[in-house]
């Protein structure tokens, strides 16, 4: 069951990326951290995936940005993917994707809260994104990085339409109570392929569940979820996430 349920995982995980890895072990080594592949002595960890995705990371979306704006100067080009290519991007889309909890790590570093580590879920995704570069190559890579530049969790992204608010909107309630941005997981898949619908869970990452939606794509059963929170938080006479008065 245990395996069952792992695979279910990076399915879900490959689904929020929109790339569906022909090698697995390379999705594998991008979610091992060093200090699982050192207590276990399985090898190898995601440090040299990591350090690839940065580049590519980078090239990516210096590409992206020169071909889709062409009025930028030197100056704006270097600011806008400086936003991009930063710690709280790529740890907001790792939260976004689920990736906390597929990530391998040590004892030591699960004792110590690793999975919120904002530079851990950052290098993860790094990795993550180095493993789709050689699994599928640049176009690939590409893609990736321009779906994700489009989402509202990124710096690009443009919350302009009303789904998209419901999850701005949450974030910036979680957050403002201390809290990391609440995490996104798809619990289950029904229909045959041509009618599929999704549910959602969200629920912030130390495990507490806010709601869950329903919808035709995970995007939409995600902007779902996040509504039923909202409301949820609205109508709560208590503080559902244990703020307080404070």
């Amino acid at each position: 069951m245990a395996e069952v349920a792992a695979l279910q995982a990076i399915r879900a995980f490959e689904e929020h990326l929109g790339y569906s890895f022909k090698r697995t072990r390379l999705l594998e080594e991008a979610l091992t951290h060093s200090s699982y592949a050192n207590e276990t002595g399985i090898r190898p960890s995601n440090e040299r995936l990591e350090y690839l995705g940065d580049a590519v990371l980078e090239l990516c979306v210096s590409e992206i940005l020169f071909i889709d704006h062409p009025d930028y100067s030197e100056g704006e080009l270097t600011k806008a993917r400086t936003s991009v290519v930063s710690e709280r991007p790529l740890a907001l889309w790792a939260l976004e994707f689920g990736l906390p909890l597929l990530l391998r790590i040590g004892k030591g570093l699960e004792r110590q809260d690793g999975r919120k580590n904002p530079s851990i879920l950052a290098d993860a995704m790094e990795a993550a994104l180095g493993a789709v570069f050689l699994d599928g190559g640049y176009g690939a890579a590409r893609e990736l990085v321009r779906r994700l530049m489009k989402m509202p969790a990124g710096p690009a992204g443009t919350p302009d339409d009303k789904p998209r608010d419901f999850k701005s909107r949450l974030q910036e309630i979680v957050q403002a109570k201390g809290e990391l941005p609440p995490v996104y997981r798809v619990i289950g898949r029904n229909g045959p392929d041509h009618s599929v619908s999704f549910e959602v869970e969200v629920s912030l990452p130390d495990g507490r569940i806010l709601a869950s939606g329903e919808g035709t794509s995970i995007k939409a059963a995600s902007f779902a979820a996040a509504e039923m929170a909202l409301g949820a938080l609205s109508e709560a006479e208590s503080d559902p996430l244990g703020g307080g008065d404070s």
